[in-house]
């Protein structure tokens, strides 16, 4: 019995281990705001896409599913990147600085640990939260054979774009503590914004 319970042992300490960490670093509050604002820039971002290829005449779900995961792996490494260079850097100083003030290696402390794990996260939600948000707008392409109609794989994942706005809005509005639907309207008000801006450009240069 003690051996079956010793992996869950180490969860639980693991899990306790994070908490203290995030207790330290505060780096959940900071993790939430990217997975919407990143999340939101996922879905606008293949909208874009896809409203690219519509318009450029683009009949072909192979091709599209391609510029797609390349557009979502672009955006999701350059989140990953950005959020790990721009928070790494931020928490070094913050740590050079209370290193400085307590005349203390804090490095191989909790203190430098939380600081590190705050990194990680924040760095993982960045780039991950567009990459999949940007995928599942695309998911309906990967569904082309059996719609049968391109033209309807389109239109599928434009309304699921639209309709992923409205749940980050609602997150959004749970966040703040007002209206989810209100929220909601707002953020599928800035796809449709995008969708009107992409069909009045001008196909041809």
């Amino acid at each position: 019995m003690e051996i079956s319970d010793t992996p869950l042992k180490k969860i639980a300490q693991g899990l306790d281990e994070v908490r203290e960490y995030e207790r330290i670093a505060g780096f959940l509050q900071i993790a939430r705001r990217a997975l919407a604002n990143n999340a939101f820039d996922g879905v606008l971002t293949m909208i874009g896409v896809l409203m690219g290829n519509y318009l450029g005449g683009v009949r072909d779900p192979g091709t599209v599913i391609r510029i797609g995961i390349a557009t979502s792996i672009s955006i999701g490494v350059s989140g990953l990147w950005g959020a790990y260079l721009a928070e790494s850097a931020e928490r070094g100083r913050e740590l050079a600085e209370l290193e400085r003030i307590s005349l203390t290696n804090l490095r191989k402390t909790k203190i430098g640990r939380a600081s590190r794990m705050a990194v990680i996260v924040v760095s993982l939600v960045d780039g991950l939260s567009p990459l999949i948000s940007s995928m599942v707008v695309l998911l309906p392409f990967f569904l082309a054979p059996l719609v049968g109609n391109i033209l309807v794989s389109y239109a599928l994942s434009i309304l699921v774009g639209l309709l992923g706005l409205f749940g980050l809005g609602m997150f959004l509005g749970h966040i703040s503590g007002r209206s989810l639907a209100g929220y909601g309207v707002r953020t599928v008000i800035a796809g449709l914004v995008a969708i009107a801006i992409n069909a009045l450009l001008p196909i041809n240069p």
